[in-house]
């Protein structure tokens, strides 16, 4: 079964879950009734008692992180933030706005670890960053040539349908 998609394990409410667990068996209680008071399978309880057995209450004990280790440290991820907060100008870039790449050659910059732009993705949602689009339109914008554009020059530009041909006999 697992955890839902994004959610992330508590190990440590899990050892409390495990030892909890081992305090019931040690009272005597049946693996069934351990499931049922703990809400787990019959089948965990049953694979805990074994491991209370054979190693003791340290072997309920929590086995640490899952997965790979984060290539980035906490100090790696303030020292990212604090570049995001400064801007792509100050990377020399000549538009205010973060993408993807530019972020990751930020990162590569700064701890010298290199992401694809799609992991990037995660490592801004875990900052706490997200996709932004500019709040303005461009300064140089011409509200009025706009509309005389759209009014004379779209619709001779703009396809209308042929007029059907007559047949050919051929």
């Amino acid at each position: 079964m697992g955890n839902p998609a994004g959610v992330k394990r508590n190990f440590d409410e899990l050892e409390k879950r495990r030892l909890k667990a081992a305090a019931l068996l040690s009272q005597g209680l049946t693996q069934s009734e351990v499931a049922r008071r703990v809400g787990v399978h019959r089948q965990s309880v049953s694979r805990w008692a074994e491991q209370l057995e054979s190693g003791g209450r340290g072997a309920l004990k929590k086995a640490g992180r899952a997965g790979r280790k984060p290539m980035l440290s906490e100090t790696d991820l303030r020292r990212v933030e604090q570049g995001l907060k400064r801007g792509p100008e100050a990377l020399g870039y000549e538009a205010g706005l973060w993408t993807a790449k530019r972020v990751a050659k930020l990162i590569e910059h700064e701890c010298g670890v290199r992401y694809t732009a799609g992991h990037v993705w995660r490592i801004l949602g875990e900052l706490g960053w997200s996709c932004q689009r500019p709040a303005k339109r461009a300064l140089e914008r011409d509200e009025k040539a706009i509309r005389r554009w759209r009014r004379r020059r779209w619709p001779e530009l703009k396809k209308t349908l042929q007029t059907k041909a007559k047949r050919s006999s051929s």
